[in-house]
């Protein structure tokens, strides 16, 4: 049935969470902030950067830019590649690629990032496209790279296409895109989260996306 694979990055290829927490700890640091809790700042796992400094912390536009630079800053030297990958994730897509399908990245990290992370742990390869986010924070709306990613593969027929990824992003940015979607449970949103948005699948493991045509 798909012939087109969509696959978020953080949280469902590979773990992020040190690289990103600690990114974040660095960001708030350099504005005096108390540090929250780790569970909290895993929860900030998904989520454009700018949407989660103005949402979370309440900072105006100015404040949510000085944010990210500083975030970046950490990220760009350290937390790019404290990360680790899913165990499974290699034998998924070449199981994938065996059967013919053809494996896209589509993530609202910064492309550039994304491409030196997928290279960093040998899985660029296996995709025909890595599809992120730009270094100013546009085209960093889930729906938006999905959209991006779609024209890179010339618009095929929405049918041929899933998406998959642990967060409502995930899916809710599949459905503005009329595409199905496939939620993880091995990434940081929870079933209930996806089912909510609208999950047409659920795998609970890495190898349960392969039972999904």
């Amino acid at each position: 049935m798909f012939k087109y694979y969509l696959f978020d990055l953080d949280g469902t290829l590979t773990d992020p969470a040190l690289g990103i927490t600690n990114s974040f700890i660095y960001a708030l640091k350099s504005f005096g902030m108390e540090i929250p809790s780790y569970e909290r700042l895993c929860t900030f796992i998904g989520p454009p950067l700018i949407q989660t400094f103005e949402t979370q912390f309440g900072f105006n536009m100015a404040q949510c830019q000085e944010g990210v630079k500083k975030y970046r800053e950490y990220f760009s030297q350290k937390g790019l590649f404290e990360n680790t990958v899913y165990d499974k994730i290699p034998e998924l897509l070449e199981e994938l690629k065996k059967q013919g399908k053809r494996l896209l990245v589509a993530t609202s990290k910064p492309e550039e990032y994304s491409v030196k992370i997928l290279e960093h742990f040998n899985l660029s390869s296996y995709f025909d496209f890595i599809c992120g986010s730009n270094m100013d924070e546009s085209r960093s709306k889930k729906e938006e790279v999905i959209e991006y990613a779609l024209t890179k593969i010339g618009n095929p027929c929405k049918d041929q296409v899933l998406m998959i990824g642990d967060r409502e992003y995930d899916i809710i940015g599949a459905k503005k895109n009329g595409l199905k979607s496939c939620g993880v449970l091995f990434g940081y949103g929870s079933k209930q989260e996806l089912e909510k948005a609208g999950a047409d699948f659920i795998a609970p493991t890495v190898m349960d996306i392969l039972k999904i045509n």
